[in-house]
């Protein structure tokens, strides 16, 4: 490749920078420095964390799986099954209809409600995040991979024109 080739820059990416936005000028400076923009959101965005999140998170977790759900109605079942039978021995721990029962599972179920949604809108800023990120990332192979058309469009008028002569 001759250095004209290498010093053809067809899109003039510092003209008109007032009128882009943040990411777009961010895109087109790591064009002119040669950068990568690439970023793993994963790791930026789990570093950030505090532990009260990470905790929210697993519970979140926890609360969202199989696991929860068999411990849940193992632990409902044998409730029911113990007062019942202590009922009938006439020892009564929580009696029919199983107020207690109910109050602790409301006490669960106004717990772990805010702590999913927690847990929630914290995906939805890392899924914000990642769209950012990919929005980045197809401008500027948007960009490169029209300047590469126009640097081959340029190459072939060369040769057509040293064929020609």
């Amino acid at each position: 490749m001759t250095r004209e080739t290498e010093d053809f820059n067809p899109i003039p990416l510092s003209d008109n920078l007032d009128s882009l936005n943040d990411v777009e000028k961010s895109v087109i400076e790591s064009i002119q420095n040669q950068e990568l923009i690439v970023a793993n959101i994963n790791h930026s965005f789990h570093d950030e964390l505090t532990l009260g999140q990470k905790m929210a998170d697993k519970v979140a977790e926890f609360g969202g799986s199989w696991r929860f759900i068999i411990a849940f109605v193992t632990v409902m079942i044998c409730w029911v099954l113990f007062n019942t039978i202590w009922l009938a021995n006439g020892n009564v721990f929580d009696p029919y209809p199983f107020i207690l029962l109910n109050l602790v599972l409301s006490t669960l179920a106004a717990i772990q409600a805010p702590i999913i949604m927690m847990s929630q809108n914290r995906q939805t800023a890392k899924d914000r995040m990642a769209f950012s990120k990919s929005y980045e990332v197809n401008l500027k192979s948007e960009l490169e991979i029209m300047r590469l058309h126009l640097k081959v469009d340029e190459i072939l008028k060369k040769i057509s024109k040293e064929e020609k002569a």
